[in-house]
């Protein structure tokens, strides 16, 4: 197949473009670089890619290019690209976040109805569309009820999807991402941030009391699950869940890192942040019915790969 993956020099799309090279695939990678995190990480990440004859790197915005042009005779389009960050969303920063998540993305969804030979289009969503459910696990019926500016756009993304879906026949699937972890993983996200702390033996800040918990997913799970939903006859137009299966709380979490670091941790708790969820939890029946969906690696397990990677990226025994 020929694909096209936006933000492939991120943590996921960065994975997803390995994965679908491997399968054989020829993968169009797009990518603006933004400043969010350092650039030399994004680089690092698109190294091993641009080794492969059938992979083809654009440095560029989404809003600001012809997107009919690159789409071309693309058959799948993997979605990663946006501004991440529920902390972060908040105030003047919102702009960002509407530009990258929803315009750019109505602008992709737009240019794929001109895309004859386009057989799915997968859409990166998140568990941050559900806010503080009331009822535990969510499944995809559950009301949205996004509790950051960061949730907000990435729900909107996923109407936008639906709206295509229903009106252009674009074959728009969504995935909503629960709480991704391993190799790659951005420096603001909390395991890389926590990790890299203990390498160093340096204090590292918990927001809330640590006994929130997460369904932590492995990143290789993800991408797994990107080129099902890519495959499955019967996924156009559906929404899924896409979770681990490990609902730890975070002091858990914690204690494995502890041991696997071989050192301990030292925490400094601070009151729960704007934006964050108490808990998540998903029902991930739907995928595994209709995706064959199913996550294969553990949390200790996916825990050792992230501490490998960063012992390599920092150079730390």
């Amino acid at each position: 197949m020929k694909c096209l993956v936006t933000g492939v020099a991120g943590f996921v799309g960065s994975h997803l473009a390995e994965r679908l090279l491997r399968d054989g695939h020829s993968v169009v990678g797009v990518d603006a670089l933004t400043d969010y995190y350092a650039r030399t990480l994004k680089q690092r990440n698109l190294q091993r890619l641009q080794e492969n004859e059938s992979f083809t790197f654009l440095e560029a915005d989404l809003n600001a290019i012809d997107l009919v042009t690159l789409i071309g005779e693309s058959e799948w389009i993997f979605h990663q690209a946006g501004q991440a960050g529920v902390r972060a969303s908040w105030g003047q920063d919102f702009a960002r976040y509407t530009a990258a998540n929803i315009t750019a993305t109505q602008h992709l969804l737009e240019a794929a109805t001109h895309a004859s030979r386009l057989k799915r289009f997968v859409y990166a969503s998140s568990s941050s569309i559900y806010g503080n459910a009331r009822a535990l696990p969510v499944t995809e019926e559950t009301l949205p009820q996004p509790v950051s500016p960061y949730g907000v756009t990435k729900l909107a993304g996923e109407h936008l999807c639906m709206l295509y879906w229903h009106n252009y026949h674009v074959p728009t699937v969504a995935l909503r991402y629960f709480t991704v972890y391993g190799p790659r993983q951005r420096p603001d996200m909390a395991f890389h941030k926590f990790l890299k702390a203990m390498l160093y033996e340096d204090e590292f800040t918990v927001y809330d009391d640590g006994y929130q918990t997460r369904d932590f997913t492995y990143v290789a799970d993800i991408a797994e699950a990107n080129v099902q939903a890519a495959q499955a006859p019967d996924a156009a137009g559906q929404v899924f869940n896409i979770a681990g299966g490990s609902r730890v709380h975070l002091r858990k979490v914690i204690e494995i890192m502890e041991k696997l670091v071989g050192k301990p941790a030292r925490i400094r708790y601070e009151p729960p942040a704007l934006g964050d969820v108490r808990d998540t939890f998903a029902d991930t029946t739907r995928a595994q019915h209709i995706l064959g969906y199913q996550p294969r690696v553990p949390l200790r397990e996916g825990l050792a790969a992230e501490i490998a990677f960063l012992r390599e990226l920092y150079g730390c025994e």
